[in-house]
C-alpha cells in the first residue's frame, strides 16, 4: 500500500474518532418509565431552540448544554401519539433523531409515541393485520394522476369471494393522503377493532383532500369543488373497479377530520344516493348561520332524511377553535329533527381527538 494511502486512511480514522468525541448520537425523544420525556436537539450555532408539541399551550424553551445539545424534559405525559417539532431560531424543523414523522404540505413535524400500561387502540398488537396500498389513478376531472391510500382488512387477500363496504376517510387542511395512515394509525385501529369483533371488516380509502396542492391557483371553493368532482367522478369508480367493494349507498361511508370533515359532510349530505353513513371529526358543513338555506331540501322532510342516513356521527372537543360552529351545526340539526350521534369531548383541534373519534365511529359503521 502506498504511503500516501496509509496517511489518508489514518487521517480519516483520526477525524472519525475526533467527531465521535465531539458528540455521540442523540437519543430523542427519550421516553422514561414514569412517562416523562427528554427531547434533544444538537446545534452549536443556534441562539434559541423551542419545543412545540401539540398539547402545550405555547412552545417550551430548551436549554443548551456545554456540548451544544439543547434539551428539555416534559411530563409525565398521558400515553398517546403526539405531533411535535423544534423551532430553531424561528424555523420549524423535525427532530433529526426521530424516524417517525408527520406528513404535511407545509411542515414536517415528528411523532412522540408514549405507550401506556395497557395497549392503546392504535397500538400494533399481535392480531391479524390488513394491508395499506398506495394507489395511483387517472383523474380526468383534475387532469392529472391522483393518489389515494387504501386499507384492506385482514383476510382480504385470502378470501377472493368476499366483498366489503367502503369508508372514504379524509384528512384535514394541509394534511396529505398519508396523514390518516401515519399519524391517525387507521390500519392498526381497524385491525384491533376487527380482531375484537367491535368493527365490521371494511375497506378504507384515504384520498388527498386538497387538489390545490396539484393546482395552487384558485379559491378554496374551487379546490373543494375540484375535490368533489374527483371523488365522485374518478376515485369512487376506480375503487369499485379495482377492489371487491359492495358498490351501493348502504355500503359506502364518508368522514373526515377538520376540513376533511367539512368535505365529507358536504359531499355526503348532497349525495345521499351514494353515501348512507356520514362522520365529522372536529368540523361542520357550510355556514351554520345559513343552515336553513344550505340544507333546505334535507330539513324540508326530516323523516325522509333520517331514513336515508344510517349513521350521522359528529364529534368535537370543547377546547377546539371550531367548537362554537361545530356545536351550532349540531344544534341546528337537532332543532330541525335530523337524528345524529354527537360526541363532545375534552381537548382541542388535535390528532389525539381525531383518532378517538375514528375509533368510536368505526364501531358503528355498517352495522
Amino acid at each position: 500500500m502506498k504511503k500516501s494511502t496509509i496517511l489518508l486512511s489514518l487521517a480519516l480514522m483520526i477525524a472519525g474518532v475526533a467527531s465521535g468525541q465531539r458528540r455521540a448520537p442523540l437519543v430523542s425523544p427519550e421516553v422514561r418509565n414514569d412517562c416523562t420525556v427528554v427531547f434533544r436537539y444538537a446545534s452549536d450555532a443556534a441562539s434559541e431552540v423551542l419545543l412545540d408539541i401539540q398539547f402545550l399551550g405555547s412552545p417550551l424553551p430548551m436549554r443548551k448544554g456545554d456540548d451544544g445539545v439543547w434539551s428539555v424534559t416534559v411530563g409525565p405525559i398521558v400515553p398517546d401519539i403526539y405531533p411535535y417539532s423544534f423551532r430553531v431560531d424561528g424555523v420549524t424543523v423535525m427532530d433529526p433523531s426521530n424516524p417517525d414523522y408527520f406528513p404535511n404540505e407545509r411542515h414536517k413535524g415528528s411523532l412522540l409515541d408514549i405507550k401506556g400500561p395497557q395497549p392503546l387502540t392504535q397500538a400494533m398488537l399481535n392480531v391479524p393485520h390488513g394491508s395499506v396500498n398506495y394507489d395511483y389513478y387517472l383523474s380526468r376531472n383534475l387532469g392529472t394522476t391522483g393518489r389515494a391510500l387504501v386499507y384492506t382488512p385482514p383476510g382480504y387477500d385470502t378470501n377472493s369471494n368476499k366483498r366489503y363496504p367502503v369508508f372514504y376517510l379524509i384528512s384535514g387542511t394541509t394534511d396529505t393522503d398519508e396523514t390518516y395512515f401515519k399519524v391517525g394509525r387507521t390500519n392498526f385501529i381497524l385491525d384491533n377493532l376487527i380482531a375484537q369483533g367491535l368493527a365490521e371488516p371494511m375497506i378504507i380509502v384515504m384520498p388527498y383532500g386538497n387538489p390545490g396542492y396539484y393546482f395552487p391557483a384558485g379559491s378554496e371553493e374551487r379546490r373543494t369543488a375540484d375535490f368533489s368532482k374527483d371523488l365522485l367522478g374518478d376515485l369512487i369508480p376506480y375503487i369499485d373497479a379495482t377492489y371487491r367493494t359492495i358498490a351501493d349507498r348502504k355500503s359506502r361511508a364518508i368522514g373526515g377530520f377538520s376540513r376533511g370533515g367539512n368535505q365529507a359532510l358536504t359531499n355526503g349530505l348532497h349525495n345521499l344516493d351514494k353515501f348512507a353513513w356520514l362522520c365529522s371529526y372536529a368540523s361542520f358543513a357550510g355556514n351554520p348561520e345559513q343552515f336553513e338555506t344550505s340544507f333546505a331540501s334535507l330539513i324540508a322532510d326530516p323523516a325522509r332524511t333520517n331514513q336515508q342516513i344510517e349513521l350521522f356521527w359528529l364529534g368535537v372537543g370543547n377546547e377546539d377553535f371550531l367548537y362554537p360552529n361545530a356545536k351550532l351545526f349540531m344544534d341546528k340539526l337537532a332543532q330541525n329533527g335530523i337524528r345524529t350521534v354527537t360526541r363532545i369531548s375534552g381537548g382541542g383541534h388535535t390528532w389525539m381527538n381525531a383518532r378517538d373519534y375514528l375509533e368510536e365511529s368505526a364501531k358503528l359503521l355498517f352495522k
